[in-house]
């Protein structure tokens, strides 16, 4: 590995040339994302004449499937490649997929059937699963020394903090962008040049990723030892060590002797020939052992964070089938686009993340005598506590605009529920993201050994992904409940002056508040 001079002369607090051109990347990247996704309940809905429900299902799944991949393909890119390759292959793949949605349009200006949609979405959902993780390992890897993230390195440990700070700007930069600019140009312009600008965002990125290839850090090799086989042969030996030991202990003593595994025979047996092969590698039983160790002892806290993420999924279908029933005039002419109101989280993102560092952070300090002002735990907690207060917020909002519906027949429509009622919960979603999203980043990163950290970015998404499958399951299984034998009552009915998204709101909250009390009780004892 090299490392250019002028990497040594930087302020400690200053980002490296390579880290800002990687955040302008991942930039260009959420704009193409969020080009396709903000908008897509819109999409299924009025162009592939899909319902409500089932148009929240097929969003929440997609995205579900999106933030899930990361874990086992940034796995198997770290057993076979080095991130540089990884992000080069998965953003080619990407393209491939953008292009697969934007080509009917182009071609014979109409939407391609059910079948081609679905192939180019999970075609991108493939292509990012390998490009985030990678691309944020990446960049993080140009703005540290080499030393590890603890507490008795505040330094290192602040460079990371500034670091996932400025790369949660960066993509909340992209991300404004492709919400605001990209959901109004689809619903005036048409869908053809709304596919068609995040595929070309998309296109430009990989030139500049190449055009940046004299300015990176270059790890030669595969990042983790051994091939993925290898992993899966190592599991099943130490499995099968596991079983013969504690045959061979007695039960007295099974509790007392801790089980030592370094490729010595146990209870004089012979090992067969694939345990024997396997073992010769002793460093790679123990890696995968403490991989293992690793995950498990992060699972409670990727668990209590879920319902967060099922949070983190209403922005993108029910606030924006809200949004259509409601008044969105701005004079005569300009109709505002219900997705554009997305724009809200982003907006609240860039112009309040600098005040985190500047006033929030000293604040702290002065009141907590804590030179480090907050913990990662308390900053995910305090997103979470105000995830809650958004839908508790959402919650009335809803209840607000079903009473002024009611009046619609007989007074004037004037008295219609503007759309900006909905801006206090999109903002305190935007605030939220500041703590927790920034604060998982890192705490996912920090909490993972050098060689698995593209592995520990994989986890932070995976919550997002496990995050939309569990909302997408919500949304079924209290569609089951509350539609009566004539198919109506549904809390998502299509009609939405006849839906409760209220009550939906008010079981988010309740649930998320239950894993926020959870968190507060595990992090007395997390260590």
């Amino acid at each position: 590995m090299h490392v250019s001079a002028h990497k040594l002369k930087q302020s400690p607090m200053a980002l490296s040339k390579p880290c800002i051109l990687l955040i302008v990347i991942a930039g260009m990247e959420r704009f193409a994302f969020k080009g396709v996704a903000s908008n897509l309940v819109s999409y299924l809905t009025d162009v592939m004449e899909m319902s409500n429900s089932s148009a929240a299902k097929y969003v929440n799944s997609w995205v579900g499937f999106t933030w899930m991949l990361p874990l086992l393909v940034a796995t198997l890119a770290d057993s076979y490649w080095d991130r540089y390759s990884t992000i080069l292959a998965s953003s080619l793949l990407y393209a491939a997929g953008l292009v697969g949605l934007t080509w009917p349009w182009i071609y014979s200006n109409k939407p391609g059937s059910a079948s081609s949609l679905s192939l180019s979405l999970y075609m991108l959902s493939l292509g990012q699963g390998g490009y985030n993780p990678s691309l944020q390992a990446f960049g993080a890897e140009h703005n540290e020394d080499e030393l590890p993230c603890t507490n008795d390195n505040d330094q290192n440990s602040d460079k990371k903090s500034v670091f996932f700070q400025w790369w949660y700007f960066g993509v909340c930069c992209g991300s404004l962008l492709g919400v605001a600019v990209m959901s109004y140009i689809q619903d005036t312009f048409g869908w053809g040049l709304g596919f068609s600008i995040p595929t070309l965002a998309m296109m430009i990125s990989i030139l500049m990723f190449l055009c940046g290839n004299r300015f990176y850090m270059h790890k030669h090799g595969r990042i983790m030892d051994g091939k993925f086989e290898d992993i899966v042969v190592g599991a099943k030996a130490l499995f099968s060590k596991m079983i013969r030991y504690g045959r061979c202990l007695p039960g007295k003593e099974y509790t007392l002797v801790e089980l030592e595994l370094q490729g010595e025979e146990l209870c004089n047996q012979h090992s067969d020939q694939e345990i024997q092969g396997f073992m010769k590698k002793p460093d790679e039983s123990m890696q995968l052992l403490e991989a293992v160790k690793i995950v498990l002892r992060l699972l409670p806290v990727w668990l209590m964070l879920l319902m967060f993420a099922v949070i983190f999924q209403q922005p993108a279908t029910f606030f924006t089938k809200q949004g259509m029933a409601m008044k969105r005039n701005i004079g005569t002419q300009f109709k505002i686009p219900p997705a554009a109101l997305q724009s809200a989280i982003t907006v609240a993102i860039i112009l309040l993340m600098p005040l985190y560092d500047t006033c929030f952070i000293p604040l702290v300090r002065a009141l907590t005598r804590n030179e480090k002002g907050i913990t990662i735990f308390q900053r995910m907690g305090i997103g979470m506590f105000l995830s809650v207060v958004a839908m508790v917020v959402a919650a009335v909002t809803e209840k607000r605009r079903l009473e002024a519906g009611k009046n619609r027949g007989t007074e004037s429509k004037d008295l219609q529920f503007s759309i900006f009622w909905l801006l206090p919960q999109y903002i305190l979603l935007g605030i939220s993201d500041i703590f927790t999203v920034v604060g998982m980043q890192e705490f996912f990163y920090c909490e993972v050994p050098a060689r698995m950290r593209t592995v520990g970015m994989a986890l932070n998404t995976s919550v997002f992904g496990v995050g939309s499958f569990l909302s997408a399951l919500l949304i079924a299984v209290i569609e089951h409940l509350t539609t009566s034998g004539d198919g109506k009552n549904s809390w998502f009915s299509d009609d939405m002056d006849e839906a409760r998204l209220d009550y939906y709101y008010w079981f988010l909250a309740l649930s998320s508040a239950t894993s926020l009390l959870s968190f507060v009780i595990f992090c007395k004892f997390f260590r």
